[in-house]
């Protein structure tokens, strides 16, 4: 069909903004209907004498808003009006997501005297509150620009804090324009965004196995098929994610590049290659999760760096090194994708918080932070030998990390760990087992064992009782 309006090439409004205005605007007023098929790109080019690249760009950006479906092979069709809706999920499935939904509120709760042995942060004991609390009072008084406190903030986020990040970035190697920068609340909010612009019910994504549960439930909500790609001690199984993106087709893989939630495993720079041609001969969108990047102490090999953002979307935050209360995270990506991830941002959040923006960034350009980050790894450095001494003694198989927060470790001649966890519970003690882990909950000899958490003389008591029992003969 002929879609009836026009364009104005030398308007102030993109070509791209006023295609997708039109459009909508005709979805809106029931001019196009539900399964309505639009003109092919290169017809709608031909039709306005533009390029098939704008047409393009228009398209996707309207199937990230939820106006159009795209169907491989057969054109872009208009959604369904009840689609802004989630279908309802499998019994099972809705049941994975809250089974996840139960640990987070576990590790979360503040009742007294539980030990969080697998918590996936530090204790806030480690954190520096003394100076988010010194420049809490800045902001307050307004030494400098003060606080907008009647204002929204800037859609992609506090513009100085993005300028920092950038400078970051360069440190690492990767190359980035603040544009390119959108500031989140969290890694969490920054995962959810990408999930929501390339995932539609049904579509495949691959994911780390093991790897970070609380993606996983967010993804089964959305209705995603979740793959995983097994994790070797050096990344991610290549050869495996080669195999499997060539038989599921995925729009996108989700990895942990340096010290890996739940492992604590890196990318080494060979496999690193490897994943990015694998992404290349497949086509789809790679997001490089690095929360945990700065507890690293060695040289470490990021997505980013390699690829420059032309295929990988880079994912970090402070909550885990600054404040899990401010909730500061961000992602950096190409130029055209960051613009349409900010849309999705505005639409579903409008902005972030500028006020926890402006602290982080005064804690950056203060200079404290990297000294901060330096006492974290010496004292989880330290933690971690007294644990790993623990849990050899214990009977515990796992690998020796090379730094930051967890140890995976295994529990001999035992094929899942849940029995472990649950006595763990009863002894209030929050011990995470590897299925969480998994993308399809299956069963898991190992546990997460956090090292600034367990290097507690009631966890050693725990492991000791538990563990010679299970050693004894029925």
């Amino acid at each position: 069909m002929n879609l009836q309006f026009a364009l104005t090439p030398l308007g102030s409004q993109p070509l791209v903004e006023q295609i997708v205005c039109a459009v909508r605007s005709h979805i809106d007023d029931r001019l196009l209907r539900p399964g309505a098929r639009l003109p092919a790109i290169r017809q709608m080019a031909e039709q306005h004498g533009i390029s098939r690249f704008t047409v393009v760009e228009a398209y996707d950006r309207l199937v990230a808003l939820g106006y159009l479906q795209s169907k491989r092979g057969a054109g872009f069709f208009v959604a369904p009006r009840e689609a802004a809706a989630p279908a309802a999920l499998p019994e099972a499935q809705r049941q994975r997501a809250i089974d996840v939904a139960w640990l987070m509120r576990g590790v979360l709760s503040d009742t007294p005297g539980v030990l969080k042995a697998s918590a996936g942060w530090l204790p806030p004991t480690w954190m520096d509150s003394e100076g988010m609390a010194r420049v809490v009072r800045q902001l307050v008084r307004g030494d400098d620009h003060g606080v907008r406190f009647g204002c929204y903030g800037e859609p992609n986020g506090y513009r100085p804090l993005r300028e920092q990040l950038r400078v970051m970035l360069g440190a690492l190697g990767v190359e980035v324009h603040p544009d390119q920068i959108v500031l989140t609340f969290g890694a969490t909010q920054a995962l959810d965004i990408v999930a929501r612009h390339f995932v539609r019910p049904g579509d495949t994504v691959l994911v780390d196995d093991p790897g970070y549960f609380n993606l996983f439930g967010a993804l089964r909500l959305l209705g995603a098929n979740l793959i995983g790609v097994p994790r070797n001690d050096d990344g991610p199984d290549t050869a495996a994610l080669d195999a499997l993106a060539a038989q599921h087709k995925p729009r996108l893989f989700i990895t942990h590049s340096v010290l890996h939630n739940p492992t604590g495993s890196s990318l080494s720079p060979a496999v690193a290659y490897r994943l990015l041609q694998v992404a290349e001969k497949h086509e789809f969108m790679v997001v490089e999760d690095d929360t945990y990047g700065d507890f690293s102490t060695t040289a470490a090999t990021r997505l980013a760096e390699l690829d420059q953002l032309q295929r990988v979307i880079y994912i970090s935050s402070f909550t885990k090194t600054l404040s899990a209360n401010a909730r500061v995270g961000y992602f950096a990506c190409h130029p055209d994708l960051a613009r349409e991830l900010a849309d999705v941002k505005l639409l579903t959040s409008v902005s972030s918080s500028e006020f926890s923006e402006q602290i982080i960034h005064r804690m950056l350009t203060e200079g404290h932070y990297r000294k901060h980050v330096e006492r974290l790894q010496a004292r989880l450095a330290q933690n971690a030998t007294r644990v790993s001494r623990m849990l050899e003694t214990a009977g515990l198989q796992f690998r020796h990390p090379a730094g930051g927060v967890f140890i995976w470790a295994s529990v001999p001649g035992m094929n899942d760990a849940t029995p472990l966890a649950e006595l763990a519970e009863q002894a209030k003690i929050l011990l995470a087992p590897g299925k969480v882990f998994r993308p399809q909950m299956q069963p898991s000899p190992f546990v997460r064992i956090n090292v600034a958490y367990a290097n507690d003389v009631r966890f050693q008591r725990f492991l000791d009782s538990a563990l010679s029992n299970a050693a004894k003969p029925v």
